[in-house]
């Protein structure tokens, strides 16, 4: 059974809706939740996601209502903090790592802490039982993808092309996905434009997808109560759920 991820920006539009929307998709075939950290600049995230970072940090987004959220998800969800490094930083990672862990957190996405830098946190992940999602990218040699992949831990973020989330790109992952599985046995997810559409050929010889944007998209959309939302969301979760499998 190959797994679905999900990114939703948290506290967009509010705390409770996030709480409700993360449960409804583990309901609805999503296996791990990636709660998104609002950003003022989100580098790596296409429009649609930079949108929701700054429509949530407009309505007042605050670090403490990250662990809010995440303590009414993680118990039920496998549960990811997705966000830039200086969110993080701010907290002091000497405190946060372990909160995160009390509260149910599996780990940690930032895809702006350079693999280098990542390993003087090693050790505080690996001590409180927590995941530094490593990723790997197009333009990364043979060497460069063996060194980041020998201990990665939880899954592989493998961007799928270079540049930014949500842009749709084709390309043929399987050469690049051989060079990544050739190094460990870590499973490998793909994520960067992925969608209902894209989901079956994106997921052909990796172990899941990371969905972002698609999901994102129908949070934007005004037309729609949040109810309304939460039940699209959660047919699509189960479309692509279905796809990858």
């Amino acid at each position: 059974m190959k797994n679905l991820v999900a990114f939703i920006t948290s506290g967009y539009p509010e705390k409770s809706f996030s709480v409700d929307l993360a449960l409804a998709l583990g309901e609805n075939g999503v296996d791990t939740l990636e709660l998104g950290v609002p950003f003022s600049d989100p580098v790596a995230d296409g429009p649609l996601i930079e949108k929701a970072n700054h429509k949530a940090l407009e309505l007042g987004f605050k670090f403490e209502h990250l662990l809010e959220i995440s303590k009414e998800v993680a118990p039920k969800l496998d549960t990811l903090w997705m966000g830039y490094f200086n969110s993080f930083y701010q907290q002091d990672m000497s405190k946060l790592i372990p909160l995160a862990r009390e509260i149910g957190v599996n780990g940690l996405i930032v895809p702006d802490l350079p693999h280098e830098e990542a390993l003087s946190y090693s050790e505080l992940f690996n001590s409180n039982d927590m995941a530094n999602i490593s990723f790997v990218a197009p333009t990364d040699s043979d060497d460069r993808i063996k060194e980041v992949v020998t201990n990665a831990q939880k899954f592989i973020y493998m961007v799928a092309y270079t540049g930014i989330t949500g842009s749709g790109q084709a390309e043929d992952l399987q050469p690049f996905l051989n060079s990544i599985k050739k190094h460990t046995q870590t499973p490998v997810y793909v994520g960067f434009g992925v969608n209902a559409k894209t989901a079956k050929s994106k997921v052909e010889g990796a172990d899941g997808v990371i969905v972002g944007s698609a999901f994102i998209d129908i949070l934007l959309r005004d037309n729609l109560n949040y109810s309304q939302k939460i039940k699209e969301c959660s047919e699509l979760a189960k479309i692509i759920k279905n796809e990858i499998n």
